[in-house]
């Protein structure tokens, strides 16, 4: 695992991944949102993979429409062969490469809204 000059600490962790299933729980149907906005939401932005993470291991993620995270480029999740048949459910559109149309779903609220939600 990278080791992060910005370690969090337990409780900062825990926050972290409080906040990561918070952001998540907001995408709205139809948009997409990235792993790296979701940690920069969260006040964590060099922590991207760890969003990746919270969403794998978190069992209350399973509730969550977890499908409607995406890298920075649009790609799926690899290994998760359902999660595009989801996005196209809901409208997501994707571009000839299989990548999301990132121009048209990107979800991409500011950080004042992640203060007004998160806190």
């Amino acid at each position: 695992m990278k080791d992060y000059p910005d370690r969090m600490t337990p409780e900062q962790a825990r926050t972290f991944g409080e906040d990561v299933l918070n952001i998540v729980s907001q995408i709205p149907r139809g948009c997409v949102t990235t792993y790296g906005h979701i940690a920069t939401l969260a006040g964590w932005p060099s922590h991207s993979r760890m969003v990746g993470r919270t969403l794998r291991y978190s069992p209350g993620a399973v509730d969550l429409p977890c499908h409607r995270v995406v890298n920075k480029e649009g790609r799926t999740a690899p290994g998760w062969s359902q999660q595009r048949t989801l996005l196209e459910s809901e409208g997501v559109t994707f571009k000839s490469n299989g990548h999301v149309d990132m121009q048209r779903h990107l979800w991409e609220p500011d950080v004042d809204w992640a203060v007004m939600i998160l806190k």
